[in-house]
């Protein structure tokens, strides 16, 4: 389920696998964040060219794009505004599966550390550059070399990449099945070669073959797009324009809607009813969401293991989501949601809510009630932060919340005691795994520890084809490897919350990604 992570408060994360929405208010620096500035207006000059001549999507969006190059932006929560205009080798369907993109077909070789993708023939990006393996074997390379890449600790797996006309022979350092998974939307959405030779233009000048091409751009605010009759997939794109505006404060989203400066919008559970109520139609995208507590277990007090497990049974997680979702989200104690082929069941509810066994546990540790105090630090104010803190209280422990507006610095290079994540997960599920659990894994605060056996788990996964009978249990056997990891306890998972007019027909459900095809609107924009 990551991207990259975004730290948020209540309910967003970081770069890497996947992440969370980014706080409305608050930006983290390069390619950790989404920039949120103030809006434009949704009508007036570029931004209604085409109006009244078709169909136009307008998307106030919380998560606009501070960067348009992908390999800067990374896998983070706009992943799904950049895929507006870059396609990618996959992209994902509603059961989570790998289906083709510009690849219409791969395969691999026997041993399964080869991978060729077939590109469809014909293709161009909007600046008229052909779509071939070139292309591929150009933005793999770009992403693990590009000194301010989001990507590189993602495409670990892949060594080279020989471009034989439209066939892109990917070779692995490993036995890799997850690769189509991880190739998607998410870690490789591709750009035109030669607009990508200027790295600082293509930011703010986005070159892709997906289904739109940019005719305006306001770094930060606005994105005018129209329909790329180029997209390999154009005839079942229904929308014409496409109008991207930072989303202005949560309260006034909703207004916006219900007069129709805006016909979409990712929106606050805190303003869900009053979306419905306004007539809207109100729905959670299927994802992969989950917030956590971050320990480093190589520091004090955490070096102590049931000190811990007192942490894991002091946490109520019920409260998080009446608090800080209302009720849309759903109570975690894994990074995948219920259901999904990776969530294991035999490790659900392992450690309870239990104050009464969080205080024996704390007494053992030579701990009376006051004796321990931590600093629980988090990048701006943070809801989140304020029930960690009332709940580690009722068993004795004091936090103070210590806000540090360059949190990333410190989190990345493991120099904090403790403090709290959230992530939007990623395809891949050995990605989501390795994101957390693994020794070299952004969202582990105790790198280089990793438990016990994770390491043979996770190589199983990777060895084990998709398709194989056995991919589910050795799967869950994973994530059963690396919650026994002393580093993170999960809390929560906040809903992906969007509203929309009625004029504007249902997305397909693909989990955490926003999907245009087959999508029409009707009636007046």
């Amino acid at each position: 389920m990551p991207g990259r992570p975004t730290p948020r408060p209540a309910q967003a994360a970081p770069r890497l696998p996947g992440r969370a929405r980014p706080p409305r208010a608050t930006a983290l620096a390069t390619a950790l964040a989404a920039l949120l500035v103030p809006a434009l207006s949704a009508c007036g000059g570029d931004a209604s060219a085409g109006a009244g001549t078709g169909s136009t999507l307008k998307w106030a969006s919380s998560y606009f794009p501070a960067h348009w190059d992908p390999v800067v932006s990374g896998s983070g929560a706009q992943f799904r505004e950049l895929a507006l205009v870059y396609a990618s080798l996959t992209k994902t369907d509603s059961k989570g599966n790998a289906v083709p993109d510009l690849a219409k077909s791969w395969e691999y070789n026997k041993k399964g550390d080869q991978i060729t993708f077939h590109l469809r023939p014909g293709l161009t990006f909007s600046d008229g550059e052909p779509v071939d393996a070139a292309a591929v074997k150009a933005a793999v390379e770009r992403a693990k070399k590009q000194q301010n890449s989001a990507l590189f600790g993602d495409l670990t797996s892949i060594r080279s990449v020989d471009a034989k006309g439209l066939d892109a022979v990917v070779h692995l350092t490993q036995v890799d099945y997850q690769i189509p998974q991880l190739l998607g939307q998410r870690v490789l959405q591709i750009a035109s070669p030669k607009a990508a030779a200027a790295p600082e233009k293509l930011d703010q000048n986005p070159v892709g073959a997906g289904p739109f091409t940019v005719t305006q751009l306001v770094p930060g605010t606005k994105v005018v797009l129209k329909k790329n009759p180029a997209y390999w997939d154009a005839e079942n794109i229904h929308i014409d324009h496409v109008e991207l505006t930072s989303a202005p404060d949560a309260s006034t989203v909703v207004s916006g809607l219900r007069t129709g400066v805006y016909n979409f919008a990712d929106i606050e559970p805190s303003q869900a009813d009053a979306a419905e109520k306004a007539g809207l139609d109100v729905f959670v995208q299927p994802g992969f969401n989950a917030s956590n507590i971050s320990l480093n277990i190589n520091k004090a007090p955490f070096d102590n293991d049931k000190v811990v497990d007192a942490v894991r049974h002091a946490i109520d997680r019920e409260e998080f989501v009446d608090k800080l979702t209302f009720g849309r989200g759903e109570t975690t104690d894994q990074p995948f949601p219920k259901g999904y082929t990776a969530y294991d069941p035999a490790s659900e509810n392992t450690y309870p809510y239990d104050p009464a066994e969080s205080k024996r546990l704390l007494a053992q540790a030579g701990y009376r009630a006051g004796d321990l105090r931590l600093n629980l630090v988090v990048p701006a104010e943070d809801p989140q932060a304020e029930i960690v803190q009332s709940q580690l209280a009722k068993v004795g422990i004091t936090v103070t919340i210590k806000i540090d507006k360059n949190w990333a610095t410190p989190f990345f290079a493991k120099d904090l005691t403790f403090s709290l994540y959230s992530t939007t997960g990623r395809d891949s599920a050995v990605q989501t795994l390795t994101a957390h659990f693994g020794p070299d894994g952004p969202l582990n605060l105790s790198s280089p520890y990793e438990p016990d056996g994770f390491e043979a788990a996770v190589a199983e996964v990777r060895r084990t084809p998709l398709d194989d009978p056995d991919y589910p249990r050795v799967l869950r056997a994973a994530t059963r490897a690396g919650l026994a990891s002393k580093a993170l306890v999960f809390t929560f998972s906040s809903p992906n919350l969007f509203a929309k007019s009625p004029s504007l027909s249902s997305l397909p459900a693909n989990p955490a990604h926003l999907e245009w095809t087959g999508v029409t609107l009707s009636g007046a924009n």
